[in-house]
């Protein structure tokens, strides 16, 4: 899947959500199709290069790319 649509699946769900409110990155694999878990590295890679995208794990921002376990993303 190409990295455009992942980064719009990503702002769109952000925007969605508003300013302070954080989703699940696989909430943007399941929007993308229906077997999503193989999309999971590629949503935290573009999740990483977007800009928009801030990401979570326990309140803190992280690296979605080195962080173990699971993230929060919102917008930055």
């Amino acid at each position: 899947m190409e990295d455009r649509i992942i980064r719009a699946a990503l702002i769109d769900l952000a925007l969605q959500r508003g300013a302070g409110k954080t989703f699940c990155p696989s909430e943007a694999a399941r929007a993308l199709a229906p077997d999503w878990r193989p999309l999971m590295p590629d949503i935290r890679r573009v999740a990483a290069a977007t800009p928009e995208v801030e990401a979570l794990q326990k309140g803190q921002p992280v690296d979605p790319l080195t962080a173990k376990g699971p993230i929060r993303l919102r917008l930055r």
